[in-house]
């Protein structure tokens, strides 16, 4: 059994399942997914999520902004907290540092402010961390070391970057999530981090609809598609499908301290 542990099932491309997100999530199930973590990228998701997670069994929910997002949607802590505080919200973020887009100091001044606001949160609610982090990778460190979110913990998502960004991530008590990048034939480095980084710190994710791995590379992705994902983790590490499955899996409870109830 599978989790995705990072997807946007509001912005699915659905018309492969005549609109419906529940044929979509079923067909994922048929394929051995059984938990999905619904990732927010706007304050105003927040509603949409809680409604989704409210219909699911098996659907959480993490509550946050975006990076490139913070200039147009500041958030403070206080709203922060608020939208955050329901039980199905079990992550905050996803949150961190974009410089790809990015231009000008103010910018980049906003998106460290969010990205502290939304480690404060997460400290005082106890919800892990959900960080991005892209071409920002020392900055990114720097500020969780500053702000001390080693306390809380989490997961650098959709991770692309070296191994030594992966060492310093786990001392600071983050898991490393491979998406479909590292089924890339072009991602050699990604796939020897995937090789190097401890199996107790792995886990596994689509960012769909977004980032689908070979060999739907190209095209709009869907959670079911984590299954290949796992599968190029256990050929890149000689490991058992089914044991990249378990670990990943158990990975997932322990890194957002839940029960395995569902």
């Amino acid at each position: 059994m599978l989790v995705d542990s990072h997807c946007h099932l509001n912005r699915l491309d659905l018309s492969a399942f005549d609109g419906s997100l529940d044929k979509a999530l079923d067909y994922a199930r048929e394929q051995g997914v059984k938990r999905f973590l619904c990732v927010s990228v706007a304050a105003e998701d927040a509603e949409t999520l809680y409604n989704i997670a409210a219909k699911h069994h098996d659907v959480d929910i993490s509550v946050g902004v975006h990076p490139n997002d913070v200039g147009h949607q500041p958030i403070d802590i206080a709203k922060l907290t608020e939208l955050a505080s329901q039980d199905a919200c079990i992550a905050i973020g996803e949150t961190g540092l974009d410089y790809y887009r990015s231009e000008g100091k103010d910018t980049l001044q906003h998106q460290q402010t969010s990205f502290a606001t939304h480690i404060e949160v997460s400290k005082n609610l106890k919800k892990p961390l959900i960080i991005h982090t892209r071409e920002a990778a020392a900055d990114t460190i720097g500020v969780m070391k500053e702000a001390k979110a080693d306390e809380i913990g989490g997961v650098m998502h959709c991770f692309a970057e070296s191994l030594d960004i992966a060492k310093q991530s786990i001392d600071l008590n983050f898991y490393i999530s491979f998406s479909g990048i590292v089924t890339f034939k072009n991602a050699r480095e990604l796939q020897e981090v995937a090789q190097a980084v401890p199996l107790d710190r792995i886990l596994i994710e689509t960012d769909a609809p977004y980032l689908a791995p070979t060999p739907y590379r190209g095209k709009p992705n869907h959670p079911a598609w984590v299954y290949h994902v796992a599968k190029k983790i256990s050929e890149l590490r000689n490991e058992s499908f089914e044991t990249i499955a378990k670990i990943t899996t158990d990975n997932f409870y322990r890194c957002f301290r839940l029960k395995e109830n569902v």
